[in-house]
């Protein structure tokens, strides 16, 4: 415990990673969920030794904030002690209803559990980058197209096959063709081999076509074509001949009970959530339900999270499992029950809806829970969530950083916030790393965003989402409007 992370690594429990607010440890858990008793333990141990702030992340792995040296290896023994067993290695992502969606199209775990075994066989952790991974999406109802990945394998509905990508989520990664089941693990070894013959600092995205041809395809392994005949191997022009980036390898039809519980439009709303969204309740294939809630900015104190275990025990719930997007699980439960803990988590301050405002929000810790943080972030987000709900319609992120690093969203937004001593500045299509966000400051940032989301309703057009419009009157105007009106 002695060794920490550095920036850009994953802070694993063995070896957390130094922030701005103390130590961070993050947890993926190999059963893919947690007795509820256990997460009550594991929220008790924050509140022990960290700052009592626990974390859902976007790949669906929790975090304890706010632990020193000392602490952080009090919480290593506690997680012992609750027999909570922790993934190391390369990540290997299946969807968080995997083995359990009514919808699934195919059980992702036996394929995972090889890949995983293969990877440890052949010494690949040590010689991958931290931030490599792999991810065996089944489909359902809860797919993986948002979460990226080195190396993609995509349960396909009309054959018995898995589509093969690599280098990024569902529409952006390169497609490389189909493999079936007995050979999926062996082209995802031989294109983490590949990556790993590059270095350490190496991912999917560095691959070029030679690599690919000659590391993965082209190495003799067969592949399943897109009219399922098998090839002794794609060549060069084929590899990339599978269906467009961007396309789902699957269209899973949806049932008339999950069109009224997961995911469809409510109460009108044109600018509601997709059905890919965990915010909803889900049935199952025992005949159950499962409960997706979310954690506002993925953060939640962990008092709140103890609270609601401890309801979900009371309705019957034997787990709860971490997802993407930065939500919460419950399955095995009634729709009743289903709709009971959803009023609970909704008075406890919970995202329960999924075209919730806050879901448009990315904001870190801020001041005062982050020694680097210029602004409370969390407390302006929540301002600007409620004040300005029709702004975030769910075309663009906002990200609200209480700094230059920009730890909750690295990667640029379409609008950003940046806190200053004195304030916060405005960064448009950028990071908070962009040099307008330090000579665009002011010092009621809520105003300016209130005279943004009213240069917005002014000048949009019927069905044109916010993102367009902003767009169309260009980052000019949106600039003046935040600073002066």
């Amino acid at each position: 415990m002695s060794a920490f992370a550095r920036r850009g690594a994953c802070p694993a429990l063995s070896t957390p990673m130094q922030t701005g607010d103390g130590l961070l440890a993050r947890l993926n858990t190999i059963a893919g969920g947690l007795p509820p008793k256990a997460l009550i333990g594991l929220c008790e141990s924050a509140l022990r030794h960290g700052n009592g702030i626990v974390e859902v992340t976007a790949r669906g792995s929790i975090q304890i904030r706010g632990l020193t040296p000392q602490s952080a290896q009090a919480l290593a023994r506690d997680v012992d002690a609750l027999e909570i067993e922790v993934r190391s290695g390369v990540p290997v992502e299946t969807g968080p209803l995997a083995g359990i969606d009514a919808q699934e199209i195919s059980d992702p775990r036996p394929l995972a559990n090889e890949i995983r075994a293969a990877i440890e066989k052949a010494g690949l952790g040590a010689r991958l980058g931290p931030k490599v991974s792999v991810v065996v999406d089944g489909g359902g109802l809860l797919p993986m197209d948002g979460v990226s990945a080195d190396v993609r394998l995509t349960a396909c509905r009309d054959m018995v096959a898995w589509h093969l990508s690599i280098g990024g989520t569902a529409a952006s990664a390169r497609p490389l063709g189909f493999v079936d089941e007995a050979q999926a693990c062996a082209a995802t070894i031989l294109i983490l081999e590949a990556i790993a013959t590059l270095g350490r600092e190496a991912r999917a995205r560095d691959l070029d076509a030679q690599h690919i041809a000659e590391r993965t395809i082209l190495s003799g392994l067969p592949a399943i074509s897109p009219t399922g005949r098998e090839k002794s191997g794609l060549n060069a022009d084929s590899a990339f001949a599978a269906p467009k980036t961007g396309e789902s390898a699957f269209q899973a039809p949806v049932s008339r009970l999950v069109g009224k519980m997961a995911g469809q439009p409510e109460r009108g709303n044109p600018q509601a959530r997709p059905t890919g969204t965990p915010i909803a309740v889900f049935p199952l294939v025992d005949g159950t339900c499962a409960l997706g809630i979310a954690l506002p900015f993925g953060s939640m104190p962990a008092e709140n999270i103890i609270a609601l275990a401890q309801g979900a025990i009371t309705l019957g719930a034997t787990e709860i499992r971490p997802a993407p997007s930065r939500a919460l699980l419950f399955p095995g439960m009634s729709l009743d029950a289903c709709e009971t803990l959803r009023d609970a988590a909704t008075s406890l301050g919970f995202i329960t809806e999924a075209y919730d405002p806050r879901l448009s929000i990315a904001a870190c810790p801020g001041a005062p829970a982050c020694a680097s943080g210029r602004i409370a972030t969390r407390a302006l987000a929540e301002r600007i969530a409620a004040h300005d709900a029709d702004l975030l319609d769910g075309s663009f992120t906002l990200h609200v950083s209480g700094c230059a690093k920009g730890c909750a969203h690295p990667a640029p937004a379409a609008i950003t916030l940046v806190g200053h001593y004195g304030g916060a500045g405005i960064a448009l299509d950028g990071s908070a790393r962009s040099p307008e966000a330090s000579s665009t400051v002011i010092t009621d940032t809520q105003a300016g965003m209130e005279r943004i989301a009213a240069l917005a309703r002014r000048n949009r057009r019927s069905g044109e989402t916010v993102a367009a419009c902003l767009a169309r009157l260009g980052a000019g105007a949106v600039t003046n409007a935040f600073v002066q009106g």
